[in-house]
């Protein structure tokens, strides 16, 4: 790797470049080794690597040779980072091997645009250096939280979620992580091309990193800890919505939550109850009769009909919801973002084809999204702000969901991808939304993982996955705001802009002139 570093840093002064093979095929490995620097496999130093070996890459080459060059890391990045997607495709939606393994690579070929766009930007309108290519990373992975409604995985800064860089976290979010990233994996290419003052900037980002560690913003309030209990009742995906199945679904919650009542909270899962609010009334009444009478709270996933709405839309409206029931409690939080083949086929009515078994699914289709803002769930007179499944990916909506709140919830459904990395993957999203906000992280799932995470991002207890399994923890309530939950991503977007601008500003007009030729 040395030697690569070596002969792709010292072409230009050879005035010859490596043969474009090279670099093309180095930036496609170096975006598929990405996501082992994430959770289940912690390598992080290949958080530094897999973009330091992509800068490298992209020294003194044309902006062409640039995209295609960044489409061929970020192929790689999305075709393994997301591969976990083949299990919900193929297994579960009934789809052969081989057509499951092309969407996939078509899902790669589309998202590895943002960076194939990135990196064509960079070369033609920016100079080489750190500070106009973290920048660009920052805005590009900050779009993927929006464009097409987004696609918010694989952020470099994910990888740092408990470890040292992850005190930028309650500064800046995951942004301010990732920038800081990229501008240490860029500066190692410049050390090693002897441009040696790198090591000052690099050495400031570190010596910040270890006192914003000692930042407090938030602190304990004074009442007494939530007793907590979670009910994972590890409902295979393939019999979870079977009519046949949806009575037993149900008493398999309902006798896993025998021993719990009498305790402050009892929380099941994204849709663990299989039916609408309509349909099961009788079943709710009793379950609220119980936590009143136990002086307990119930949070549930379950599908809603809101009555109301349909009646004026005219049209039934859907919705995947938390629930809040029982002794001083209550409150119902509607999904605002839906998931693409983990909760919804994109273009359903193009891809039912391709997708026969998922058609029947009522998770699948039909849902509406919830209100921007909503209140956050009153339970035992404490602020829950809520996030279903996919939402936790988005760093800006769990920050407003968790505006004057005391805790954060969120419930979940990942058996479409047992046995793979992305479970772990949306775990580690988790920790890092707990540690901008600093606020405790209820996480109770169907199959894993179920956890608690504190205020610093840390899992103080998780429940073995693929199993039934009961969860309880003792959390206390936080108050306070960091600096996260007041500015939002603005801060470093802000600086990201100045940058730019200022990097277009002085570019080499040589830059300009040498596109211009090849036209």
């Amino acid at each position: 790797m040395r030697t690569y570093f070596d002969k792709l840093l010292n072409s230009s002064q050879q005035h010859k470049q490596l043969p474009f093979i090279y670099p093309f095929l180095i930036s496609l490995f170096s975006g598929a080794v990405f996501s082992f620097a994430l959770a289940p496999y912690y390598y992080w130093w290949l958080a530094i690597l897999s973009p330091a070996l992509l800068y490298a890459s992209l020294r003194k080459r044309s902006a062409p040779q640039a995209f295609f060059i960044g489409w061929a890391y970020g192929f790689g990045l999305w075709f393994v980072g997301a591969f976990w997607l083949y299990t919900s495709i193929h297994v579960y939606g009934d789809t052969s091997a081989f057509l499951s393994v092309l969407m996939i690579a078509f899902m790669a070929l589309v998202m590895g645009l943002f960076t194939a766009l990135q990196t064509w930007i960079y070369r033609r309108f920016f100079p080489e250096t750190p500070l106009t290519f973290a920048p660009l990373w920052i805005f590009f992975e900050w779009a993927k939280t929006w464009v097409f409604t987004g696609f918010p995985w694989l952020f470099v800064g994910y990888a740092f979620t408990e470890r040292f860089l992850d005190s930028y976290a309650p500064l800046f979010g995951i942004f301010g992580v990732s920038f800081v990233v990229i501008i240490l994996a860029c500066a190692l290419v410049e050390i090693l091309n002897k441009r040696v003052f790198w090591i000052i900037p690099s050495a400031i980002l570190l010596l910040g990193a270890w006192g914003a560690s000692y930042l407090q913003f938030v602190e304990k309030k004074a009442e007494k800890s939530l007793s907590v209990s979670l009910i994972q009742g590890n409902i295979p995906q393939d019999l979870k919505w079977l009519t046949e199945y949806q009575i037993k679904t149900l008493m398999i919650y309902a006798n896993l939550s025998r021993t719990e009542w009498g305790r402050d909270l009892i929380v099941w899962p994204e849709s663990s109850i299989p039916m609408f609010q309509t349909d099961i009334e009788p079943f709710l009444d009793a379950m609220k009769v119980q936590a009143n009478k136990t002086g307990t709270a119930w949070v549930t996933g379950i599908p809603y009909w809101d009555l109301k709405e349909s009646q004026i839309e005219q049209h039934p409206m859907y919705y995947n919801s938390i629930m809040a029931s029982g002794d001083e409690s209550n409150g119902l939080y509607k999904k605002q973002r839906l998931v693409p083949f983990g909760e919804y086929v994109p273009l359903s009515g193009w891809l039912s084809w391709v997708l026969p078994a998922l058609q029947n699914d009522p998770s699948m289709s039909g849902f509406s999204r919830g209100a921007r803002d909503q209140k956050p769930l009153n339970v035992k007179n404490h602020a829950l702000g809520a996030a279903i499944c996919y939402e936790v990916a988005y760093p800006n909506l769990t920050r407003r969901n968790a505006s004057q709140s005391d805790y954060l919830v969120t419930v979940s459904n990942d058996a479409w991808f047992t046995g793979t990395a992305g479970p772990w993957q949306h775990l580690q999203m988790v920790q890092m939304r707990a540690k901008e906000n600093g606020r405790w992280f209820i996480r109770a799932t169907n199959t894993g993982v179920t956890a608690f995470i504190d205020h610093h991002g840390h899992i103080v207890k998780q429940a073995p996955t693929d199993q039934s399994a009961i969860l309880r923890g003792e959390l206390p309530a936080m108050q306070g705001e960091t600096l996260y939950m007041r500015f939002s991503d603005w801060p470093v977007l802000i600086v990201s802009l100045l940058l730019l601008l200022l990097g277009w500003r002085f570019r080499p007009r040589k830059v300009d002139v040498s596109f211009k030729s090849r036209r």
